[in-house]
This record gives structure tokens, sequence and C-alpha cells, in this order.
């Protein structure tokens, strides 16, 4: 498991536990904490995405849309 998938897990955790809290008119010092946080989770996020020890085999070239034969396939492109 790369180490990108626990912090894109635990800012979705946050967002869902902000939402439910929100919805259900929870404690306001719960609510208030995750606003504040919230965007220093994502950046944290973003960060271990970006950072996040990935190889990719195609290039931007050769693989322009993923999905392009299926859509030619389909006379769509």
């Amino acid at each position: 498991m790369k180490n990108y998938f626990g912090a894109v897990g635990i800012v979705t955790g946050a967002l869902i536990i902000f939402v439910t809290a929100i919805q259900f008119n929870l404690s306001m010092f719960l609510i208030w904490l995750l606003f504040l946080a919230g965007p220093a989770l994502v950046l944290w996020m973003v960060w271990s995405v970006l950072i996040a020890d990935v190889i990719v085999k195609e290039t931007f070239e050769e693989q322009w849309y993923q999905d392009e034969p299926e859509m030619r396939r389909r006379d769509l492109a």
C-alpha cells in the first residue's frame, strides 16, 4: 500500500465526519475544528500524493485519453 492512500483516507473521513456533524447538528466545537483544520488536511493530502513514489509507465503523448480507443470504436472521437 502506498503512503498516499492513508492521507486520502484520513482526509475523506474527516470530510464525512464534518458533513455528518453539520447534518445532525452535533458539537459546534467539532464542526469548527474540522472547518479550520480542513485546509491544512487538504494541503497535506495534496503534498502526500505529489511526493508519492509512483512510477508512471505511459507518457502524455502516448496516452492522451485512456478511453480514446473506446471512443474511436464508437465513432465519438
